[in-house]
Parts: C-alpha cells; sequence; structure tokens
C-alpha cells in the first residue's frame, strides 16, 4: 500500500507515470525513440533542413530580439542555435536525443560555430550545465510534446533562467492545422500524448501570461528555395519578461527532478 505523495514533485512524478512508456517522447527515457527518429539524416522531415525557423529570422531582422546569451530547448540538429550563434549570440542548446546532438555537433563543427550542447532534460540540467539568465529562451517545437502537467516545470524553468527583460520564443502546433485537440484531461485517460499537443492563440496567452506578449501569428509558408524554414501549422510567438521576478508563484520547489 503506497502513501508516497508530500510534494508538488510527487505529484508531477506521479502524472508523468500514467502514461504509457511507448507514448512518452519528451523525458530521459524517451532519448532513444529520437534516436531512432534523428538516424537518417536524408529523411524528408521539414525541419531536418539547416535552415532558422523564418519567425527567428525575422525577430532578428526587425530588432526586436538582441545578440546576448541564448537557450535554445529541444534544440534537435542545430539549426537555430548556430543561427544565433553567428549573430554572435552566446548559444546554450539541449536535446534528450544523442544522436540529434551529435548531428547538431557536426553542423557547428563544419560551419565553425561557437555552440554549447548538452545531451539530458533541460529541467534536470537546468541547475547544473545551464548558466543562465539568459537574454533569450527559445524553443521550437519542443512545448508541444509535453503533458499537461509538465507545463508547471516549464514555466517554473522559464521563471529560473529568463533574465528580466529577456524574451522567451515558441514555436509550436496550431489548432486546425497539426497536433492532437483532446482536452487536457484526456491524454490522462488514454495515456497517450497522440504525437503532440495542439494549441490555440487563447490557450498559449493563458499559459505564458506573466510575459508580456510582443507577437503571436501562425509561421509563414517558406518554399523550398527560401533560406528560412516554414510552415504554417505552426504558432509562432515571441513574449518578453517585463517583471524582475515571479518567485511569488512558485512554491520553494520550483523546478522538477524527474
Amino acid at each position: 500500500m503506497d502513501r508516497n505523495i508530500r510534494t508538488v514533485d510527487d505529484i508531477l512524478k506521479l502524472l508523468d507515470g500514467l502514461f504509457a512508456p511507448e507514448a512518452d517522447r519528451w523525458m530521459a527515457d524517451a532519448a532513444s525513440w529520437w534516436d531512432g527518429f534523428y538516424a537518417d539524416r536524408s529523411k524528408p522531415v521539414p525541419f531536418f533542413v539547416a535552415k532558422p525557423d523564418e519567425s527567428l529570422v525575422s525577430y532578428l531582422d526587425h530588432g526586436l530580439i538582441t545578440a546576448g546569451r541564448a537557450l535554445d530547448l529541444g534544440c534537435g540538429p542545430g539549426r537555430n542555435a548556430l543561427h544565433l550563434a553567428s549573430l554572435g549570440f552566446e548559444v546554450d542548446a539541449v536535446d534528450l536525443s544523442p544522436a540529434a546532438i551529435a548531428w547538431a555537433g557536426d553542423r557547428a563543427r563544419e560551419a565553425g560555430a561557437n555552440v554549447s550542447f548538452h545531451c539530458g532534460d533541460a529541467f534536470a540540467l537546468a541547475d547544473t550545465a545551464l548558466g543562465g539568465p539568459y537574454d533569450l529562451i527559445y524553443d521550437s517545437g519542443c512545448f508541444h510534446h509535453l503533458p499537461p502537467h509538465r507545463r508547471v516545470s516549464y514555466l517554473a524553468l522559464l521563471d529560473r533562467a529568463l533574465a528580466p527583460g529577456g524574451h522567451f520564443a515558441l514555436t509550436c502546433f496550431a489548432a486546425g492545422g497539426m497536433g492532437s485537440e483532446l482536452p487536457d484531461s484526456d491524454f490522462y485517460r488514454q495515456s497517450r500524448l497522440h504525437g503532440g499537443l495542439a494549441y490555440t492563440a487563447e490557450s498559449l496567452r493563458w499559459i505564458f501570461s506573466d510575459l508580456t506578449e510582443v507577437e503571436l501569428r501562425r509561421m509563414y509558408d517558406e518554399p523550398p528555395e527560401s533560406p528560412s524554414f516554414g510552415e504554417p501549422f505552426l504558432w509562432t510567438a515571441l513574449f518578453r519578461r517585463t517583471t524582475t521576478t515571479w518567485r511569488n508563484r512558485w512554491p520553494s520547489w520550483r523546478m522538477s527532478r524527474s
């Protein structure tokens, strides 16, 4: 008879365990799934291209973000991390998959780019390998693979790592474009994430309501010859942290360590 629940961390771990292992693509145990996904670098996967997101290029071109310290969450083969490094950012980039990190490292060496790549769970690495605070936290395709309860951990990561005045940029599945539109509760009933969660503009504004919205729009559809990546089934969002601290929102544990 287990009666082990006494902290928020215990609750988060309990909810983690409600998902079937093969349905889980976001914790450290999912690294092997992603390694298989990245094994064939020639696959016609849209985001395998060595191009930065068109939204990231736009933010930089319009002066909405400027060079500083950056963290790329779920960096994959490193296309956005390398673009930031080429423009003078000091970049940390994190991914669960050793295969993705190896590919990103190969690209960085070919480009002569200086990026600090880290393999593992960003939640667990936040207190050790990741320096912070960051002027930019960039996420292109990580957030929509989190189960609903891990938004708590994600917001705590932003609270800890995003500098006052810093920017958070997100690219994620858009409702009506790609991703599951099931209610949050159904993911627990079915023990699956169905490949990723779709979000509405309103839900993103609510989840990140402690940040100031700079821009929220659908990603532009970029043709194959474009120097940038763009798919219209994605949201692109840029938020700014205008408050000095959110710590009164979070209990003392703040970060999950599972």
